[in-house]
């Protein structure tokens, strides 16, 4: 399965607000559709994973990730936040690019952790950050990854 065939429109968001690494998990986890006290369950779950070590893959890009029972299935997104944040990326550098992942504890599929790869595989393209600061439109981000993703 193709990276572009996991993200829909309206999970994705060009222009985060967030202020902190816990306004940001939050804003994200909002752009999954789910009802309060699942977001509030996914949240907490994130900022647990965070703690154990920052999800910060460098270049820009961070992709945070975990499984919840909140979900029944895959479910990813992605933000950008122009300015940045200090996210503790492996380089140091602000992040502005998030990916989302999300996935029931148990997957009948087995995509979590092969999806997690195609995100770091087509993030390594150093032309990426780049050109994701570029996007104006959510369906430009999925264009993208139409003609760039694995």
């Amino acid at each position: 399965m193709r990276l572009r065939e996991l993200f829909t429109e309206d999970a994705v968001k060009l222009d985060l607000q967030a202020k902190s690494k816990d306004d940001l998990l939050a804003e994200l986890v909002t752009l999954l559709g789910l009802d309060k006290k699942s977001e509030a369950t996914l949240f907490k779950t994130l900022k647990r994973r965070e703690n154990l070590g920052s999800t910060g893959i460098g270049h820009g890009i961070a992709i945070p990730h975990c499984r919840s029972l909140v979900v029944n299935r895959l479910r990813l997104a992605y933000g950008r936040l122009p300015a940045g944040m200090d996210f503790n990326a492996i380089d140091g550098t602000p992040v502005h690019h998030f990916f989302l992942i999300v996935a029931p504890p148990l997957e009948v599929s087995n995509q979590y952790l092969p999806v997690l790869g195609k995100i770091a595989q087509f993030c390594k393209d150093p032309e990426v950050p780049k050109e994701l600061l570029k996007l104006r439109t959510a369906s430009e981000f999925l264009d993208m990854l139409n003609s760039k993703a694995p």
